[in-house]
């Protein structure tokens, strides 16, 4: 704030020259003020004495005091709650609070660091510490390799190759570069195969296969294990039961080879039925391609999971089974429908066994040679 030229004492003055008879215009004329002052200070310091002016004073810059501290501590406070949930240990997070701090209150950096406890020697620490890009690189690749090694043990293998650091800047860059070793959680599954699946280009070549409960009108439980060819969409089985373990799964698959042939690769979720060792004998021997898909992943298996979809939303949740046969018996009728009746829209509209029929029909001339189905 702009301090007055004149004091207090002059100010009571020139307000009793006035008092005393002369006119307001050559008052503020003598003494080189405007009009608009004049009567500021007559309503400010009207009726007063100097020591009452002064008493005055002080309390006005007292009040402006408090308020000015009572903008700093709420300044302060906003600032220490717009941290509050921000983790500041290392030097470098402390540094970024301090920026965002002075961007978003704009105040100065030595009063974001006074708020926060930060040394302000630190804004102006530039590290001069190496990449260590090939080391890193190398330290990666055991890690992938060595999945269950931790730091200590990649310290080895990379101490055998010629590449000794301390302990600490190896743990340093372990952490830094996420190689935890991850705990296991849970049962031991079967892995199968994990190479990338490609998309089925014929028949046989890729089958999936779910299992959906349901309920009878006793309340008893049911089983159905669906079967999918992924290429043509045909439904290969529809088998129901009150349980269907690992041996009887493998009996079904055999039923359909026996008809239809071996598929190359078959896909499903890690289920207890189908990680069994009834289930992994039975691919081994057939010499059949099993992959699982990851756990929590059903879009990995979209086609049968599409599938069931269907099944849920036609047939399951518009019909009460009275018994098992009922069961069978109107699922086999759906079966039915849907391979021969129900359009796919996947497939531009057929029906999955009219698709299937498509396959061995020769080209149009001039349409490339694709093993696929042609639509």
């Amino acid at each position: 704030m702009k301090r007055s030229r004149f004091t207090e004492e002059q100010i009571i003055g020139i307000l009793r020259e006035q008092e005393a008879g002369s006119k307001t215009a050559d008052v503020c004329r003598k003494h080189g003020v405007s009009s608009a002052t004049f009567y500021k200070w007559k309503a400010t310091y009207g009726g007063m004495d100097v020591s009452q002016a002064r008493k005055l004073k002080v309390l006005e810059d007292e009040n402006a005091r408090l308020k000015r501290l009572l903008a700093d501590a709420m300044l302060d406070n906003a600032v220490l709650k717009e941290v509050a949930f921000k983790k500041l240990v290392r030097p470098a997070a402390r540094r970024r609070a301090v920026e965002d701090v002075r961007q978003l209150f704009d105040i100065s950096e030595r009063r974001a660091c006074a708020i926060l406890g930060v040394d302000r020697s630190s804004m102006r620490y530039a590290h001069r510490r190496g990449d260590d890009g090939d080391l890193r690189s190398r330290l990666r690749e055991i890690a992938l390799e060595r999945r269950r090694f931790g730091y200590r043990r990649l310290g080895i293998m990379l101490a055998r190759e010629g590449i000794v650091m301390n302990h600490k800047k190896l743990l340093r860059l372990y952490r830094e570069e996420n190689l935890r070793v991850r705990r296991r959680r849970g049962r031991k599954r079967a892995m199968g195969t994990r190479a990338p699946m490609t998309l089925p280009q014929g028949p046989n070549q890729r089958w999936s296969l779910d299992f959906v409960s349901d309920t009878l009108v006793c309340s008893r439980r049911i089983r159905i294990l669906a079967v999918v060819d992924d290429f043509t969409r045909e439904n290969l089985a529809l088998v129901v039961d009150t349980s269907l373990s690992g041996a009887r799964v493998a009996r079904e698959l055999d039923a359909i080879i026996a008809v239809r042939g071996k598929p190359l690769m078959i896909v499903s979720d890690n289920g207890t039925e189908l990680t069994s060792l009834a289930i992994l004998r039975w691919a081994q021997d057939r010499r059949i391609e099993w992959h699982y898909i990851a756990p929590g992943k059903p879009q990995q298996n979209g086609y049968v999971e599409s599938f069931n979809g269907r099944l849920r939303d036609e047939c399951l949740n518009e019909t009460l089974f009275a018994s098992l046969s009922h069961a069978r018996s109107v699922l086999r009728t759906w079966r039915d429908d849907y391979n021969h009746v129900r359009p796919h829209s996947g497939i531009g509209g057929l029906t999955p066994a009219d698709a299937a029929r498509r396959v061995a029909q020769p080209h149009p001339s001039g349409h490339p040679g694709n093993p696929g189905l042609y639509l």
